[in-house]
C-alpha cells in the first residue's frame, strides 16, 4: 500500500523484441551512435542541442545556446535569426527536393492532390502575399478552423512566412470553443472551409464559424478566409468573408520570408486542461525547429525514399510536429486523410499504405485497437511489404495492441516505436530509436539531452518498479515557453508543484533497465482501499483478453474503499454481452495483475466517447455514472 503517494504497479510484460541485424547496420543512429550521444549529453547538453541546430539553416547564428536567467521562462538559442518556413520549405527549393512530393493527400471520397516541394513554395508565397494584402503583420494571430486538405498546411506555413502566429482550431470543436479561442487569441483573420467529408457526410465548418462570431468579444476579427471542399451552402457576409480561390489567384508565387527572432511566437495551441479554461500553449520558432528535426531524423530514421504517414489530425501537437513541419523540415513526404479510418469499410488504412507505398506508419492506440476489434482479415487483402517502421503517440499503447500490430501489421520485422510526448513538449521526448530492444508497452528510455525520471511527491526517486511522477529535470528547446496572457499558471502547473522541475501529470514507473512504461495522467488514478492504481492497467489487462477491443476504466466513489473500479469494455466481433462473460472477464483481470485488482462493476457499449483523435474520454463516463454535468462534448467522435 502506498503511503507516499505513489502509485502501485500490477501490469508485468517480460516479452524482448530485438531489432534485425540490417536495421542496425542500415540505421542513421545506430546503438553506439546512441550511447555516445547520451554520454555527451549528460556531460554537455547544451552542446548536444547546439549540434543539432547546426543541421538547420539559420539567417544569424545565436549568440547563447540558453538563456536561463528568468527560469522558468527559458530562452534558447537567443540572438539567433531565423524562420521555420525557410527550412521546411525554401530551402528545399534549392536542391534536389525541388520536384520531390512534399504532400500526398486523400479525400474520403477517393480523391486526390499530390503537391511538390516547389507546387507547395509557390502556394504558400501566393496565401503569404494574401495575407499580407489583408494587413497581416508580424505578431498578428490568424486562427485556423480547418480539416485535413493541402491548404490547411498552406496555411500554416504562410502565417509562418510573413512572421504572424497560428492558432489552429480542431475542426470538430463547437462554436462556443470557437468563441473561447477567439475571445483569448483576438485574432485578425479566420482561414476554414465551407465544411468537409467525415465518415459519409458533408460537416459544416463556416456555419459554425459564424455562430462563434456573434460573441461579444469577438471583433478583432476582420476578415474570415473560406477554403472550398464540400460544395455546401454557405453565408458569405460581405466586407468580410472572402473565397481563398478568388483571394489568392491573382497574387505572386514569390514572397520574403520574415526574419524572426529565435525566440519570437510560431504557434499558440489550445489545451483543453482540467480546469475547463483552455491553455494557451506558446511555441516559438528557433528551438522549436531544433527538436522536431532531430526527433524526426532519429526516431524513425529518415531516409530520401520514405513516404511517412502520420494519422493525426493538423489540429493537435502531433499534427504540427509530425504531419507538418517535421517531415517537411527533414524533406520527406507526408500523407494527409481526410477520412474517417473505418470508411467505407474497416480496410481504409491498410488501403492507403498499399496504394502509397507508405514506409512509416505513425498512429495512435486507439486506432490499432479500433482495427485490432475486425481481425487480421483486411490487413490480409493488402501489400503492405512498402512498410518498414511502426510508431504509436498518444496514450500508452497496452502491450497486446503492440504486439498485434508488431506481428501483423510490421511482419515481425518493424520496429514499434512508442513515442512519449505531449503538446507541451513539442516533440518526443522518451522513445527508442529502430535499433533499439523493444519492450512492448514501453516507451524505453528518454532520448538524449532529455533528463526524464519518476519521482515521489518531494521530488525523490522513487525505485525500479514503482510508480511516481513523471518529471524533467533540464529545459530543453522544444518546450512550451509560456501560457498565452497567463504566466502564473504556467509556472504553477508546470514548475512549482515540484520546484524547479517540469511536472508532466503523467503517472509511470522505471523498471531495472531503466526502460520507462506510463501508467497514464496522474487525474486518472483510482485509490481502492488505500492502492493508488492507474487506469491504464486495468484496461491494458482487460483489451488482453480475446473478447475485449476496447476498454476504459474509471473510479467511482465506495463508502467502504474509498473508490472501486468501473469497466466498460466494447467488445471484439463476433462476441455477445453476457453475465458469463462479465465474469470471465474479473477472473481474468485478477489473474493478470493479482488480488488488488478488483473491478467492481463491467458494463459493455457497442462505443466509447472517444476524441476525434482516438482518445478515450473517460471523464464522460465519470460524469454520466455520477450524474453529473458532461460538460463540452464537442470534441467527441460521436
Amino acid at each position: 500500500m502506498s503511503q507516499d503517494g505513489a502509485l502501485e504497479t500490477l501490469l508485468h510484460e517480460d516479452r524482448v523484441f530485438r531489432p534485425l541485424p540490417q536495421m542496425v547496420i542500415e540505421a542513421n543512429a545506430n546503438p553506439q551512435t546512441l550511447e555516445n550521444a547520451r554520454r555527451q549529453a549528460v556531460d554537455d547538453p547544451l552542446a548536444y542541442w547546439e549540434e543539432a541546430a547546426k543541421e538547420l539553416e539559420w539567417f544569424r547564428k545565436w549568440d547563447k545556446v540558453l538563456d536561463e536567467s528568468d527560469a522558468p521562462f527559458y530562452k534558447w538559442f537567443t540572438g539567433a535569426k531565423c524562420n521555420i518556413v525557410h527550412n521546411a520549405l525554401d530551402r528545399h527549393i534549392k536542391t534536389g527536393n525541388k520536384n520531390k512530393l512534399a504532400i500526398i493527400w486523400e479525400g474520403e471520397a477517393g480523391d486526390s492532390r499530390k503537391m511538390t516541394y516547389f507546387e507547395l513554395y509557390r502556394a504558400v508565397n501566393k496565401f503569404a502575399n494574401a495575407l499580407r494584402s489583408l494587413g497581416v503583420q508580424k505578431g498578428d494571430r490568424i486562427l485556423l478552423y480547418m480539416p485535413p486538405l493541402p491548404e490547411t498546411v498552406i496555411a500554416m506555413l504562410a502565417t509562418a512566412k510573413v512572421g504572424a502566429i497560428h492558432s489552429m482550431v480542431f475542426a470538430g470543436f463547437s462554436a462556443k470553443a470557437m468563441r473561447d479561442r477567439i475571445e483569448d487569441a483576438q485574432p485578425k483573420v479566420i482561414i476554414t472551409a465551407d465544411g468537409f467529408y467525415r465518415n459519409g457526410r458533408a460537416v459544416h465548418l463556416k456555419s459554425i464559424v459564424d455562430e462563434s462570431l456573434m460573441g461579444p468579444n469577438c471583433d478583432s476579427v476582420e476578415t474570415v478566409v473560406v477554403v472550398h471542399r464540400a460544395n455546401v451552402q454557405v453565408e458569405m457576409q460581405e466586407a468580410r468573408d472572402l473565397w481563398y480561390e478568388e483571394l489568392v489567384r491573382a497574387e505572386s508565387s514569390e514572397s520574403h520570408t520574415e526574419v524572426m527572432d529565435s525566440e519570437d511566437m510560431l504557434f499558440l495551441l489550445y489545451s483543453s486542461g482540467t480546469t475547463g479554461k483552455p491553455k494557451g500553449i506558446v511555441h516559438t520558432h528557433g528551438g522549436y525547429q531544433v527538436g522536431i528535426n532531430r526527433t524526426l531524423n532519429w526516431v524513425f530514421d529518415i531516409k530520401p525514399t520514405d513516404i511517412f504517414w502520420c494519422t493525426a489530425d493538423a489540429g493537435w501537437i502531433t499534427g504540427h510536429s509530425y504531419v507538418v513541419y517535421g517531415p517537411l523540415i527533414a524533406g520527406t513526404t507526408s500523407v494527409i486523410f481526410e477520412g474517417h479510418p473505418l470508411y467505407p469499410q474497416a480496410d481504409r488504412v491498410w488501403d492507403l499504405i498499399a496504394k502509397y507505398g507508405v514506409t512509416i506508419l505513425y498512429t495512435a492506440p486507439t486506432l490499432v485497437r479500433m482495427l485490432m476489434r475486425f481481425g487480421t482479415q483486411y490487413p490480409k487483402k493488402h501489400d503492405l511489404s512498402s512498410l518498414r517502421i511502426l510508431g504509436s503517440v498518444g496514450e500508452p499503447i497496452n502491450p497486446e495492441a503492440w504486439v498485434w500490430l508488431y506481428k501483423n501489421i510490421g511482419r515481425s520485422e518493424c520496429p514499434l516505436v512508442d513515442t512519449w510526448w505531449q503538446t507541451e513538449t513539442g516533440s518526443i521526448m522518451i522513445s527508442p530509436l529502430p535499433v533499439s530492444v523493444l519492450k512492448p508497452g514501453s516507451c524505453t528510455k528518454p532520448l538524449p539531452a532529455i533528463d526524464a525520471d519518476v519521482v515521489d511527491e518531494k521530488g525523490n526517486p522513487v525505485p525500479p518498479g514503482k510508480g511516481g511522477l513523471l518529471i524533467i529535470r533540464k529545459p530543453w528547446p522544444s518546450m512550451l515557453r509560456t501560457l498565452y496572457k497567463d504566466p502564473e499558471r504556467y509556472k504553477q502547473t508546470y514548475w512549482e508543484k515540484i520546484p524547479g522541475v517540469y511536472l508532466a501529470g503523467d503517472m509511470a514507473r522505471k523498471d531495472e533497465d531503466g526502460y520507462i512504461w506510463i501508467q497514464g495522467r496522474s487525474d486518472d488514478v483510482m485509490n481502492i482501499a488505500g492502492h493508488r492504481l492507474g487506469s491504464a492497467e486495468l484496461e491494458s489487462a482487460l483489451v488482453a483478453h480475446k473478447a475485449v477491443a476496447e476498454a476504459a476504466a474509471i473510479g467511482i466513489p465506495d463508502k467502504i474503499k474509498g473508490e472501486v473500479a468501473k469497466a466498460f469494455v466494447t467488445l471484439a466481433e463476433g462476441f455477445e454481452p453476457s453475465d458469463d462473460l462479465v465474469k470471465e472477464l474479473k477472473v481474468h483481470i485478477r489473474n493478470e495483475l493479482g488480488p488488488v485488482a478488483i473491478v467492481k462493476t463491467i458494463e459493455f457499449r457497442d462505443k466509447l466517447p472517444k476524441t476525434r483523435s482516438g482518445k478515450i474520454v473517460r471523464r464522460v463516463l465519470k460524469a454520466e455514472e455520477l450524474g453529473q454535468e458532461l460538460g463540452d462534448t464537442s470534441t467527441l467522435e460521436d
